[in-house]
């Protein structure tokens, strides 16, 4: 009998555009001789299922059920497709794991200490991963530009702290640029992450569990054109990604090393993007961020890798599902 599956999508944030593209890749993509899939939209507005007759009704709270043309649903797994909160940052994981029902990603713990990046790289650097110098900010506890600058060197990232799609990230090489930065990085979140800047080559792998064996996916490299990877270059083609990536064998073996271990460290589950910096001076990559719900879009990174691995995307997604019931 195939199990009932939820495939969530949407979001509170500005990141529920990027969800929604997620989603449908997810969708076109999943095994329906293996699954009965079911989209659930979560938005500000409610929790939502459309039936086959185009009928949207509510979901039902109190057990995650829906009303499918006059049947009740109930759901064995929850694919989790949602971007930013309340997806990647735990909240629904905590909802999912008073209801007994397993999902597809991170825990609910692991889900918010990775939603936030100034945690993620303290958790990171205890366990001896490298990572950059950084600062924490906070709105209502203010520091001011000069005082940043006697603690970090220039140039400098200034990015919000929570949330991921690289919104509200700026590159700052002069002091005067500072503030600007700051201000901007606050109208996205009330905490602020302020990181050295550090120069390399910047990759980003995927790792995913599969019958209880961590396996990094093959690794992408992004060459942007802009100053970074931010919005533009992620979403609207001002970046190169080069899957898999053309680097050195001893290279590309540091960098799946501190991955899988990063994988470990965190307790992760499903399959998460970890972004690095490769420093040639240093000889070694350097942890940026751990993205628990990747993006899935066609324009995606994990999909490039895992079409790169040989596998197709409805046999990747079947595996997801699968580790949800070892």
């Amino acid at each position: 009998m195939k199990k009932n599956i939820a495939l969530v999508t949407g979001g509170y944030s500005g990141e529920s555009v990027i969800s929604y593209k997620s989603a449908a890749t997810i969708h076109d993509n999943i095994d329906v001789d293996k699954w009965n899939c079911y989209l659930i939209d979560i938005n500000p507005e409610g929790w939502f299922y459309t039936d086959t007759n185009g009928l949207k009704t509510s979901v039902d709270k109190n057990d995650f059920s829906v009303n499918d043309n006059g049947k009740k649903i109930l759901f064995d797994a929850v694919l989790v497709g949602l971007h930013g909160t309340p997806g990647e940052d735990g909240k629904l994981q905590g909802y999912f794991d008073c209801l007994k029902i397993p999902y597809t990603s991170c825990d609910a713990a692991t889900s918010a200490l990775t939603f936030n990046k100034r945690y993620t790289v303290a958790v990171a650097a205890f366990a001896g991963i490298p990572v950059a110098k950084s600062l924490h900010l906070f709105k209502e506890n203010p520091i001011s530009a000069d005082n940043i600058l006697k603690q970090l060197t220039l140039p400098l990232f200034v990015k919000p702290n929570n949330g991921g799609s690289s919104l509200g990230i700026s590159k700052v090489k002069e002091a005067v640029e500072l503030e600007g930065a700051l201000l901007k990085a606050f109208k996205e979140d009330s905490q602020v992450l302020v990181e050295e800047f550090i120069s390399g080559r910047e990759f980003t792998i995927g790792v995913f569990k599969s019958k209880g064996n961590i396996i990094a996916l093959p690794m992408t490299e992004i060459i942007s054109q802009n100053e970074f990877f931010d919005f533009q270059a992620k979403y609207e083609g001002a970046s190169e990604e080069v899957t898999p990536a053309k680097v050195e064998e001893s290279i590309a073996k540091k960098i799946r090393v501190e991955a899988k271990k990063a994988y470990g460290v965190f307790n992760c589950n499903g399959v998460v993007r970890i972004d690095f910096i490769y420093n040639e001076s240093a000889g070694k990559p350097f942890l940026l961020e751990i993205n628990t719900v990747p993006g899935q879009s066609a324009a995606s990174i994990v999909p490039q890798q895992v079409k790169a691995m040989g596998w197709s995307l409805m046999d990747f997604y079947s595996a997801i599902i699968e580790e949800c019931f070892n």
